[in-house]
């Protein structure tokens, strides 16, 4: 587990990387609520409906589980490795993620509203329709990502960077950016646009020359400029 003032890990790209991986116990029974799992390995588990909320979960690993419905909301998840784990569906509102890693991982309609991430890494991931509304994230990465509908709206970010992703129609409405770098990523597809409301929350992050040119037809309307050749 985290402690106060523990140095964090460096993100672990493999389970070979976590210095817990050989000291997991495989799990056996049911999520319970307000449960406490440590040093737990899930593999391959199918959670349905699951009412888990307030469980604690602390260096412990997920690899090929499916979440479909239920809730985990004000869970606490510290030290913890999910690889190609599927979220559906899932209520994991008002929970607490430091030192959390996705890898491969796909989230679709997932309440995470009113969170706090701290140091988690999406690697590889697809999240369609993530409610992140009012969440503090600070040190969070979306490395080579797809996020569709994503709701950012209320949330403050620190230190966010989203290398290689694909945003589609992200909600920024009355984001605070802090050292928010865009940097690498593709801001729309399909004829849809990276981001459809919040354009007026951009100030603190950091955009390339092509991500400006792709805004700035965007910008013009939102601040009621017309673009008209002579």
């Amino acid at each position: 587990m985290s402690e106060p003032g523990k140095r964090a890990m460096k993100s672990p790209r493999t389970l070979a990387d976590l210095p817990f991986a050989a000291e997991l116990d495989p799990f056996d029974g049911e999520l319970e609520l307000d449960g406490d799992y440590d040093r737990v390995r899930f593999d391959g588990e199918m959670f349905t409906d699951v009412a888990a909320g307030g469980s604690r979960f602390g260096e412990s690993v997920f690899t090929g589980v499916t979440f479909d419905g239920g809730r985990l909301r004000r869970a606490r998840l510290a030290d913890v490795w999910l690889g190609e784990t599927r979220f559906v569906a899932l209520d994991a509102a008002e929970s607490s993620w430091t030192d959390v890693w996705f890898s491969g991982c796909v989230l679709a309609g997932v309440q995470a509203f009113a969170g706090v991430l701290r140091r988690v890494t999406f690697r590889g991931c697809k999240l369609d329709s993530v409610n992140f509304r009012e969440c503090k994230l600070t040190d969070v990465l979306f490395d080579d990502c797809v996020l569709r509908d994503a709701d950012f709206g209320g949330a403050k970010l620190t230190r966010v960077r989203f290398g290689g992703c694909t945003l589609t129609d992200a909600d920024l409405t009355k984001v605070t950016c802090t050292d928010v770098d865009l940097r690498g990523a593709t801001l729309g597809g399909s004829g849809r646009p990276g981001i459809r409301a919040g354009y007026d929350s951009l100030r603190g992050a950091r955009i390339d020359t092509l991500q400006l040119m792709t805004l700035a037809p965007l910008l013009a309307h939102h601040l009621g400029i017309a673009v008209e050749d002579a």
